[in-house]
């Protein structure tokens, strides 16, 4: 009977787990996709180039819409259980809110090792392969990417400002540019003229400058001055990696270490490391907080109507992610060590998940947000 019952409970999350991560995977990707089909249309890079580059995206998707999912699909299931008075049934029959627990907690650790495996292995593989096919992509079509009177920043670190820009013979008129990629010493760089020239093997870009000087800063407000005539800029070469601009998102959880670790890595720049590599796990254990966050919260829904899962899904989801966005900032400005703040919004959540079970066992009332105190919150007084 527990197994049959078991076993009921995981396939009625599991078929609203799939279109939950579906739609919000979708809704996620939507602010890509204008860009990538203009990849398509406007530069004629091939569909499966551009495909590869969504496959690239998902593991850091997947990190935030599994948990999403995962929330919205027991505060479903439950919800059309409480409704269909199954939860009734189920007690009736002397089964107590513990003995619906155990596979709830198991589809979640199924939840959270999927969205371990996309945090640790495929964010770092996924943005570096997506970052690489990039700039292989740009460096193909990078000619006809620049537009005059517009500033172009399609390459990391570079942005530049052009009045005239001769498509046919990639010439330039009235050339400014920002060279930031050493931000030790950022450039910026005036031209009368320019070309946009390439390498033998068509895998470089140079820019070949003519007529100009270029300003420079260091460190204890040095300021440099150099005239020249022309200027042979490289703005990508060959067998450069380091053209990549690879940050924390793309290192892996051993980098990460090795990175904090190392006495010469700046302050700033630890702490940034040490949210990133928190919140590769922090995250994943979303999924254990939601499932038990969830259940007493879905069986209160059902006796609201269905639409109140969805109310309260993003209500949680809004204000688990407010603070989780909070503590990582504090994280990454030092104000907080970052093993303490990632995982404050997941023992917050799972302290109130304890209570509302407790609530739920005893058959207490939850209040639950619907979407009328949404529109009386943003409703303008009389």
């Amino acid at each position: 009977m527990k197994r049959i019952l078991n076993l009921y409970i995981i396939r009625e999350i599991s078929s609203l787990f799939l279109l939950g991560i579906t739609v919000f995977t979708l809704i996620l990707l939507m602010g890509r996709l204008i860009k990538l089909t203009d990849l398509v249309i406007a530069r004629g890079v091939p569909f499966t180039e551009v495909f590869l580059m969504i496959t690239y995206l998902m593991p850091s998707f997947l990190v935030f819409t599994i948990p999403m999912a995962f929330l919205l699909s027991v505060l479903l299931a439950f919800g059309r259980l409480s409704s269909d008075n199954e939860i009734t049934v189920m007690k009736s029959g002397g089964i107590s809110l513990t003995q619906l627990l155990p596979p709830v907690i198991v589809s979640g650790l199924v939840a959270a090792l999927i969205s371990l495996t996309a945090g640790v292995v495929g964010v770092p593989w996924g943005n570096t392969a997506f970052k690489r096919l990039s700039l292989e992509v740009l460096k193909q079509n990078v000619a006809v990417t620049i537009r005059e009177k517009i500033f172009w920043d399609d390459i990391p670190g570079i942005i530049l400002y052009t009045d005239h820009y001769d498509e046919e013979h990639h010439t330039l008129q009235g050339v400014i540019i920002h060279d930031g990629r050493d931000p030790q010493r950022p450039l910026t760089i005036f031209a009368k003229e320019g070309t946009v020239g390439s390498f033998s093997d068509q895998n470089g870009l140079n820019l070949v400058l003519n007529q100009g000087s270029i300003h420079s800063s260091g460190k204890n407000n040095e300021y440099r001055l150099v005239n020249f005539g022309e200027y042979i800029m490289t703005v990508f070469s060959p067998h450069n990696k380091d053209d990549l601009n690879l940050n924390q998102l793309d290192m892996s959880v051993s980098q990460l270490k090795e990175n904090i670790n190392n006495p010469a890595t700046p302050p700033q720049k630890r702490f940034a490391m040490g949210a990133e590599l928190h919140s590769r796990f922090a995250l994943p254990f979303a999924s254990i907080v939601f499932a038990i966050l969830a259940v007493p919260l879905g069986m209160q829904n059902g006796r609201t109507g269905k639409s109140a899962g969805f109310t309260v899904s993003i209500s949680i989801l809004l204000a688990y992610y407010l603070l989780l966005s909070l503590m990582r900032t504090f994280a990454e400005r030092g104000i907080l060590p970052p093993l303490v703040a990632l995982w404050v919004p997941n023992l917050m959540f799972l302290s109130l998940g304890c209570y509302l079970l407790r609530m739920a066992s005893t058959e207490k009332k939850i209040p639950l947000p619907t979407a009328n105190m949404f529109l009386r919150i943003f409703r303008k007084p009389s």
